[in-house]
Protein backbone atom coordinates (compact mmCIF):
# COMPACT_ATOMS: atom_id res chain seq x y z
CA UNK A 1 0.00 0.00 0.00
CA UNK A 2 2.78 2.41 0.95
CA UNK A 3 4.40 2.16 -2.48
CA UNK A 4 1.23 3.41 -4.23
CA UNK A 5 0.90 6.51 -2.06
CA UNK A 6 2.54 9.84 -2.80
CA UNK A 7 5.00 11.24 -0.26
CA UNK A 8 2.44 13.83 0.82
CA UNK A 9 -0.28 11.21 1.29
CA UNK A 10 2.04 8.96 3.29
CA UNK A 11 3.15 11.83 5.50
CA UNK A 12 -0.51 12.52 6.25
CA UNK A 13 -0.65 9.04 7.79
CA UNK A 14 2.52 9.45 9.89
CA UNK A 15 1.72 11.60 12.90
CA UNK A 16 4.23 13.61 14.90
CA UNK A 17 3.72 11.39 17.96
CA UNK A 18 4.64 8.35 15.88
CA UNK A 19 7.87 9.98 14.70
CA UNK A 20 8.73 10.95 18.26
CA UNK A 21 8.09 7.36 19.35
CA UNK A 22 10.32 6.01 16.56
CA UNK A 23 13.12 8.35 17.62
CA UNK A 24 12.72 7.26 21.25
CA UNK A 25 12.66 3.57 20.32
CA UNK A 26 15.79 4.02 18.23
CA UNK A 27 17.51 5.44 21.30
CA UNK A 28 16.07 3.23 24.04
CA UNK A 29 15.47 -0.06 22.18
CA UNK A 30 12.68 -0.60 24.73
CA UNK A 31 8.99 0.22 24.23
CA UNK A 32 8.25 0.86 27.90
CA UNK A 33 11.11 3.32 28.35
CA UNK A 34 10.35 5.10 25.08
CA UNK A 35 6.67 5.42 26.04
CA UNK A 36 7.56 6.73 29.50
CA UNK A 37 9.86 9.38 28.04
CA UNK A 38 6.94 10.65 25.95
CA UNK A 39 4.50 10.55 28.88
CA UNK A 40 2.26 7.88 27.40
CA UNK A 41 1.25 4.36 28.41
CA UNK A 42 2.87 1.30 26.85
CA UNK A 43 -0.42 0.15 25.24
CA UNK A 44 -0.78 3.57 23.61
CA UNK A 45 2.81 3.36 22.35
CA UNK A 46 2.17 -0.15 21.00
CA UNK A 47 -0.85 1.13 19.07
CA UNK A 48 1.11 4.09 17.69
CA UNK A 49 3.88 1.78 16.47
CA UNK A 50 1.39 -0.57 14.83
CA UNK A 51 -0.25 2.37 13.08
CA UNK A 52 3.13 3.60 11.83
CA UNK A 53 3.99 0.14 10.47
CA UNK A 54 0.60 -0.06 8.77
CA UNK A 55 1.10 3.38 7.25
CA UNK A 56 4.45 2.55 5.65
CA UNK A 57 3.54 -1.07 4.91
CA UNK A 58 6.66 -2.70 6.39
CA UNK A 59 7.76 -3.89 9.85
CA UNK A 60 9.87 -1.27 11.61
CA UNK A 61 11.00 -3.20 14.68
CA UNK A 62 11.67 -6.80 15.62
CA UNK A 63 10.36 -7.73 19.07
CA UNK A 64 12.99 -9.48 21.18
CA UNK A 65 12.85 -11.05 24.64
CA UNK A 66 14.57 -8.05 26.21
CA UNK A 67 13.72 -5.18 23.95
CA UNK A 68 13.28 -4.22 20.34
CA UNK A 69 15.62 -4.05 17.38
CA UNK A 70 14.92 -1.82 14.36
CA UNK A 71 14.63 -3.44 10.96
CA UNK A 72 16.57 -1.84 8.06
CA UNK A 73 13.41 0.11 7.19
CA UNK A 74 13.09 1.09 10.83
CA UNK A 75 16.65 2.46 10.85
CA UNK A 76 15.77 4.65 7.85
CA UNK A 77 12.69 6.08 9.56
CA UNK A 78 14.57 6.58 12.85
CA UNK A 79 17.14 8.70 11.00
CA UNK A 80 14.31 10.66 9.39
CA UNK A 81 12.64 11.21 12.77
CA UNK A 82 15.90 12.42 14.32
CA UNK A 83 16.49 14.80 11.44
CA UNK A 84 12.93 16.11 11.76
CA UNK A 85 13.63 16.99 15.41
CA UNK A 86 16.87 18.74 14.47
CA UNK A 87 15.10 20.64 11.68
CA UNK A 88 12.29 21.73 13.99
CA UNK A 89 14.80 23.18 16.44
CA UNK A 90 16.49 24.87 13.50
CA UNK A 91 13.15 26.38 12.42
CA UNK A 92 12.52 27.71 15.93
CA UNK A 93 15.95 29.35 15.94
CA UNK A 94 15.17 30.98 12.59
CA UNK A 95 11.84 32.32 13.84
CA UNK A 96 13.48 33.69 16.97
CA UNK A 97 16.14 35.38 14.86
CA UNK A 98 13.50 37.00 12.65
CA UNK A 99 11.67 38.32 15.71
CA UNK A 100 14.62 39.86 17.49
CA UNK A 101 17.39 40.51 14.99
CA UNK A 102 20.42 38.27 14.51
CA UNK A 103 20.35 36.08 17.60
CA UNK A 104 20.19 32.34 18.22
CA UNK A 105 23.04 29.89 17.83
CA UNK A 106 25.93 29.40 15.44
CA UNK A 107 27.55 25.95 15.57
CA UNK A 108 30.89 25.76 13.81
CA UNK A 109 33.07 22.74 13.09
CA UNK A 110 36.71 23.06 12.10
CA UNK A 111 39.88 21.11 11.58
CA UNK A 112 42.76 22.45 13.71
CA UNK A 113 44.64 23.79 10.70
CA UNK A 114 41.83 26.18 9.77
CA UNK A 115 41.82 27.95 13.14
CA UNK A 116 44.66 30.52 13.01
CA UNK A 117 44.34 31.69 9.42
CA UNK A 118 40.61 31.24 8.68
CA UNK A 119 38.25 30.66 11.56
CA UNK A 120 39.73 32.82 14.31
CA UNK A 121 40.13 36.04 12.26
CA UNK A 122 36.73 35.71 10.57
CA UNK A 123 34.92 34.82 13.79
CA UNK A 124 36.52 37.72 15.70
CA UNK A 125 35.27 40.20 13.10
CA UNK A 126 31.84 38.57 12.82
CA UNK A 127 31.29 38.34 16.59
CA UNK A 128 31.88 42.08 16.99
CA UNK A 129 29.02 42.64 14.56
CA UNK A 130 26.70 40.06 16.12
CA UNK A 131 27.41 39.87 19.87
CA UNK A 132 23.97 38.41 20.69
CA UNK A 133 24.57 35.16 18.78
CA UNK A 134 25.78 32.25 20.93
CA UNK A 135 28.69 30.58 19.14
CA UNK A 136 30.13 27.12 19.72
CA UNK A 137 33.25 25.80 17.98
CA UNK A 138 33.93 22.08 17.72
CA UNK A 139 37.44 21.12 16.61
CA UNK A 140 38.05 17.64 15.21
CA UNK A 141 39.41 15.81 12.18
CA UNK A 142 37.57 16.17 8.87
CA UNK A 143 35.96 12.72 8.93
CA UNK A 144 34.50 13.36 12.39
CA UNK A 145 33.37 16.90 11.50
CA UNK A 146 31.59 15.73 8.33
CA UNK A 147 29.67 13.15 10.35
CA UNK A 148 28.58 15.93 12.72
CA UNK A 149 27.51 18.05 9.74
CA UNK A 150 25.44 15.27 8.20
CA UNK A 151 23.67 14.68 11.53
CA UNK A 152 22.92 18.37 11.84
CA UNK A 153 25.09 18.84 14.95
CA UNK A 154 26.98 21.73 13.32
CA UNK A 155 25.91 24.31 10.73
CA UNK A 156 29.18 24.88 8.90
CA UNK A 157 32.45 22.96 8.64
CA UNK A 158 35.91 24.15 7.73
CA UNK A 159 37.61 20.94 6.68
CA UNK A 160 38.44 18.55 3.88
CA UNK A 161 36.29 16.01 2.08
CA UNK A 162 37.03 12.61 3.63
CA UNK A 163 36.44 9.15 2.21
CA UNK A 164 32.96 7.77 2.68
CA UNK A 165 31.19 11.12 2.37
CA UNK A 166 29.05 11.91 -0.68
CA UNK A 167 30.22 15.10 -2.38
CA UNK A 168 26.83 15.44 -4.09
CA UNK A 169 25.22 16.00 -0.67
CA UNK A 170 27.70 18.73 0.27
CA UNK A 171 28.38 22.26 -0.90
CA UNK A 172 32.13 22.90 -1.00
CA UNK A 173 34.17 26.07 -1.51
CA UNK A 174 37.97 25.90 -1.35
CA UNK A 175 39.39 28.53 1.03
CA UNK A 176 42.90 27.57 2.12
CA UNK A 177 45.58 25.49 0.42
CA UNK A 178 48.85 25.19 2.29
CA UNK A 179 51.69 22.71 2.78
CA UNK A 180 51.96 20.34 5.73
CA UNK A 181 55.15 20.52 7.80
CA UNK A 182 56.83 18.44 10.50
CA UNK A 183 57.17 20.14 13.90
CA UNK A 184 59.16 19.37 17.04
CA UNK A 185 60.01 21.10 20.32
CA UNK A 186 62.70 23.75 20.53
CA UNK A 187 66.11 22.09 20.90
CA UNK A 188 65.03 18.77 19.37
CA UNK A 189 67.97 16.68 18.00
CA UNK A 190 66.37 16.68 14.53
CA UNK A 191 67.01 20.41 14.30
CA UNK A 192 70.76 19.77 14.52
CA UNK A 193 70.75 17.95 11.16
CA UNK A 194 71.58 20.13 8.18
CA UNK A 195 69.44 18.19 5.72
CA UNK A 196 67.11 15.81 7.57
CA UNK A 197 65.46 13.11 5.46
CA UNK A 198 62.24 11.13 5.87
CA UNK A 199 64.28 8.24 7.22
CA UNK A 200 65.53 10.51 10.02
CA UNK A 201 61.97 11.50 10.92
CA UNK A 202 60.82 7.87 10.99
CA UNK A 203 63.24 7.08 13.83
CA UNK A 204 61.37 9.32 16.27
CA UNK A 205 58.01 8.77 17.94
CA UNK A 206 55.08 10.55 16.29
CA UNK A 207 51.84 12.23 17.26
CA UNK A 208 49.34 11.70 14.45
CA UNK A 209 45.65 12.20 13.92
CA UNK A 210 43.45 9.08 14.23
CA UNK A 211 42.91 6.60 11.40
CA UNK A 212 40.47 7.88 8.79
CA UNK A 213 41.67 11.49 8.88
CA UNK A 214 42.95 12.80 5.51
CA UNK A 215 46.22 14.03 7.00
CA UNK A 216 47.09 10.68 8.65
CA UNK A 217 46.19 8.60 5.60
CA UNK A 218 48.20 10.75 3.21
CA UNK A 219 51.24 10.96 5.50
CA UNK A 220 51.47 7.19 5.83
CA UNK A 221 50.98 6.81 2.07
CA UNK A 222 53.74 9.37 1.41
CA UNK A 223 56.16 7.39 3.60
CA UNK A 224 55.39 4.17 1.72
CA UNK A 225 55.79 5.86 -1.66
CA UNK A 226 59.15 7.24 -0.53
CA UNK A 227 60.30 3.73 0.40
CA UNK A 228 60.21 4.34 4.15
CA UNK A 229 58.68 1.22 5.66
CA UNK A 230 59.75 1.61 9.27
CA UNK A 231 57.06 0.87 11.82
CA UNK A 232 56.24 4.20 13.46
CA UNK A 233 55.82 4.66 17.19
CA UNK A 234 52.50 6.56 17.09
CA UNK A 235 50.42 8.35 19.69
CA UNK A 236 46.99 9.25 18.26
CA UNK A 237 45.09 12.43 19.05
CA UNK A 238 42.99 14.95 17.16
CA UNK A 239 43.58 17.59 19.87
CA UNK A 240 45.95 20.40 18.99
CA UNK A 241 46.34 21.20 22.71
CA UNK A 242 47.33 17.60 23.46
CA UNK A 243 49.70 17.57 20.48
CA UNK A 244 51.54 20.73 21.47
CA UNK A 245 51.74 19.66 25.14
CA UNK A 246 53.22 16.28 24.16
CA UNK A 247 55.68 17.91 21.76
CA UNK A 248 56.91 20.31 24.43
CA UNK A 249 57.37 17.48 26.94
CA UNK A 250 59.08 14.92 24.70
CA UNK A 251 61.11 14.21 21.58
CA UNK A 252 57.98 13.38 19.57
CA UNK A 253 57.28 14.88 16.15
CA UNK A 254 53.98 15.83 14.53
CA UNK A 255 52.47 17.03 11.26
CA UNK A 256 50.74 20.41 11.09
CA UNK A 257 49.53 22.80 8.41
CA UNK A 258 52.15 25.48 7.83
CA UNK A 259 49.96 28.31 9.21
CA UNK A 260 49.29 26.44 12.45
CA UNK A 261 52.98 25.61 12.83
CA UNK A 262 53.87 29.26 12.21
CA UNK A 263 51.39 30.28 14.93
CA UNK A 264 53.08 28.06 17.53
CA UNK A 265 56.55 29.07 16.30
CA UNK A 266 55.64 32.75 16.93
CA UNK A 267 54.68 31.77 20.47
CA UNK A 268 58.10 30.13 20.90
CA UNK A 269 56.56 26.68 21.51
CA UNK A 270 57.57 24.67 18.44
CA UNK A 271 59.88 24.68 15.46
CA UNK A 272 59.46 23.44 11.91
CA UNK A 273 61.81 20.69 10.76
CA UNK A 274 63.62 21.97 7.60
CA UNK A 275 62.31 19.25 5.30
CA UNK A 276 59.78 19.54 2.48
CA UNK A 277 57.34 16.72 3.03
CA UNK A 278 56.07 14.76 0.00
CA UNK A 279 52.60 15.20 1.43
CA UNK A 280 49.72 16.59 -0.60
CA UNK A 281 46.64 17.35 1.45
CA UNK A 282 43.53 18.85 -0.19
CA UNK A 283 42.71 22.46 0.62
CA UNK A 284 40.49 23.36 3.54
CA UNK A 285 36.95 23.90 2.28
CA UNK A 286 33.93 25.73 3.56
CA UNK A 287 31.44 22.84 3.71
CA UNK A 288 27.67 22.99 4.17
CA UNK A 289 24.83 20.58 3.42
CA UNK A 290 23.55 21.14 -0.10
CA UNK A 291 19.85 20.57 0.58
CA UNK A 292 19.59 22.28 3.98
CA UNK A 293 18.94 25.98 4.32
CA UNK A 294 21.34 27.79 6.63
CA UNK A 295 20.09 29.67 9.69
CA UNK A 296 20.36 33.47 9.49
CA UNK A 297 23.40 33.40 11.78
CA UNK A 298 25.14 30.65 9.79
CA UNK A 299 24.37 32.33 6.46
CA UNK A 300 25.82 35.59 7.78
CA UNK A 301 29.00 33.88 8.98
CA UNK A 302 29.42 32.03 5.69
CA UNK A 303 29.27 35.38 3.91
CA UNK A 304 31.94 36.72 6.29
CA UNK A 305 34.19 33.77 5.40
CA UNK A 306 33.65 34.27 1.70
CA UNK A 307 34.57 37.95 1.96
CA UNK A 308 37.64 37.12 4.05
CA UNK A 309 38.64 34.30 1.71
Amino acid sequence: MAKTLSDAALLMRLRTRQLLLLEGLGRERNLGRAASALGMSQPAATKLLQQAEEAVGVPLFTRLARGMEPTPSGEVLIRYARQALVDFGFARDQMAALRSGLRGRLRLGSVPGALPQLLAPALAVWKRKHPKVAVSVLVETSDVMLAHLQRGDVDVVLGRLAEGHDEEELELRALLAEPQVAVVRNGHPLLELRQPALEDLARWPWILQPHGSPQRSRFEAALREAGVHARLDITETASTVATTALLEASDMAAIMPASLAAHYARLGLLQVVPLELPLKVPPVHLITRRHRELSPAAASFVEELRVAG
